[in-house]
């Protein structure tokens, strides 16, 4: 049975920093992609940030995380980080973890693509 659980969330000062892991189990880590979503009240979900399971070579990121979120693995332990720094109330949503197969048409973007998620974990960022 696959699992994913995400961790980490919790409320921070703008400016401030969180790390978010994600640990899945009952699949294959290295066939899938990894990616971390978000979703706002009233907003639809948003991919922030992906990694291959692979070895980490294909990273994507959402336009308005780069250069302040950094995605990471640890593929023995099958964990995901998102290491999150300068946060911004804009940044408050539901975060969570997605594991996706990959393959032909993929969008690592595209929520509908993934078949796995957890629960998610609440960042909220005050100003």
């Amino acid at each position: 049975q696959v699992q994913v659980m995400e961790s980490g969330g919790g409320l921070v000062q703008a400016g401030g920093s969180l790390r978010l892991s994600c640990t899945a189990s009952g699949l294959t880590f290295e066939n899938y992609h990894m990616s971390w979503f978000r979703q706002a009240p009233g907003k639809e979900r948003e991919g922030v940030s992906c990694i291959d399971g692979a070895g980490g070579r294909e990273i994507e990121y959402e336009d308005s995380v780069k250069y302040r979120f950094a995605i990471s693995s640890e593929n023995a332990k099958k964990k995901v980080y998102l290491h999150m720094n300068s946060l911004q109330p804009e940044d408050t949503a539901m975060y969570y973890c997605a594991a996706g197969f990959g393959g032909m048409g993929w969008q690592w973007n595209q929520p509908h693509k993934y078949a796995y998620w957890g629960r998610g974990t609440q960042v909220t960022v005050s100003s």
